[in-house]
């Protein structure tokens, strides 16, 4: 027997072959819960939300209801490290140990600040596994980094920074404006733009927190356990489907961040439109142009998949479509997604609480970009 759920929101005409998509991927019981928003110009052409917040499926998804996006949130710590890039505070060529000169330590010494926004430094994991309160205490984090050696020769090879990449860029982000990353986010993106996305959540937030519903077991498959690939991805707890107030409120500004899809395409707008929105300028268009030049064409050591990476973000490259050829996004474990087309000045993104983890691709976003993509070709 089907499910019924309800469907909220705004869609223009010119679009409703996304809401289309959107409710179909309900009616195959793909979702618990989600939203969609795509913005053009900076103004929401979708923005749907529906289903439930809850396994149970007794507490309905709302308006304002938001969700742990995990690294989605990259996206979001790109963007501050890009402000402090546009206001001369930050220099992408100079050394990592300029601004942070503990980070010398252990050869880490000619590491350059491009290299760890581009998944480059050799930093990808943790030395030794980490435990769930380890990865709570910045100090202790920041503290492992500065003491270890790059997996890699730095700048040579991209091995994707699941984790280390929020408390490296964190760090920095910290040193160089005297304030956290999820503060320094709040006060200086996410207030501004008006986007209800927290790195780091309020406890007077966890009512609108959508239940994180695991995804089906997957069996890794047999890798040397001191790997890379594998000690990136298992010296680092994944905790996925959780929810407990320690881990919402802690900042992790790699995996932890917590919004929906129109708070997240609200900042995705930003860079979108070049740097302005609505009349506030957080980045100049040569900073935005900066972050879309290539830093590494190839196979990724940690994901084993070819890739491109510009200034913290994911490029347009050849496993999938894209709406324009300087599209850029990111996404997070289980299927939330953001991104943004310069080109058509066009964002979209996707969040929702079932996690779901397919090497083919999770269904559900590809059915939307591609009604979406089908719709901006006839604009």
């Amino acid at each position: 027997m089907k499910r019924s759920y309800e469907i909220h929101g705004y869609c223009d005409p010119g679009f409703i072959a996304v809401k289309d998509a959107f409710i179909k991927n309900f009616e195959d019981q793909l979702e618990t819960g989600a939203s969609f928003a795509a913005t053009v110009n900076g103004k929401y052409v979708v923005d749907l939300w529906g289903g439930f917040s809850d396994a149970a499926e007794t507490i309905a998804w709302e308006k304002d209801t938001i969700t742990c996006v995990y690294s989605t949130t990259k996206v979001m710590t790109a963007l501050c490290a890009l402000i402090l890039v546009d206001r001369g505070l930050l220099d992408i060529n100079r050394p990592v140990a300029d601004y942070w000169p503990e980070f010398a330590k252990s050869g880490k010494d000619k590491i350059k600040v491009r290299w760890l926004l581009s998944h480059s430094s050799g930093l990808s994991g943790f030395d030794k596994p980490l435990s769930l309160e380890t990865m709570y205490d910045w100090g202790k984090s920041i503290n492992m980094l500065e003491n270890q050696a790059p997996w890699w020769e730095p700048g040579t090879a991209s091995g994707y920074h699941m984790f280390t990449f929020g408390y490296l860029v964190g760090e920095l982000i910290r040193r160089v404006s005297g304030k956290s990353p999820g503060i320094f986010f709040r006060d200086e993106v996410a207030i501004p733009l008006n986007a209800d996305f927290h790195i780091g959540l309020a406890k007077e937030n966890d009512v609108r927190v959508a239940e994180l519903i695991p995804p089906a077991p997957v069996t890794p498959p047999p890798l040397d356990p001191d790997s890379i690939m594998m000690k990136t991805f298992f010296n680092s707890p994944l905790p996925m489907g959780y929810s407990c107030r320690e881990w919402r409120g802690a900042e992790i500004p790699s995996t932890n961040g917590h919004g929906n899809a129109r708070s997240a395409a609200r900042v995705g707008s930003l860079l979108a439109c070049s740097g302005e929105l609505d009349g506030l300028r957080l980045l100049s268009k040569s900073t935005v142009d900066l972050a879309l030049e290539e830093q590494f064409n190839g196979i990724d050591l940690v994901m084993g998949i070819p890739m491109r990476w510009g200034l913290g973000f994911g490029l347009a490259g050849e496993l999938l479509n894209y709406s324009g050829s300087r599209s850029f996004y990111w996404s997070g474990l289980g299927g939330s997604w953001l991104e943004m087309d310069p080109d058509n000045r066009m964002c979209f993104s996707y969040v929702m609480n079932k996690l779901v983890l397919d090497p083919e691709g999770d269904q559900r976003i590809l059915s939307l970009r591609d009604a979406l993509f089908k719709v901006m070709k006839h604009l």
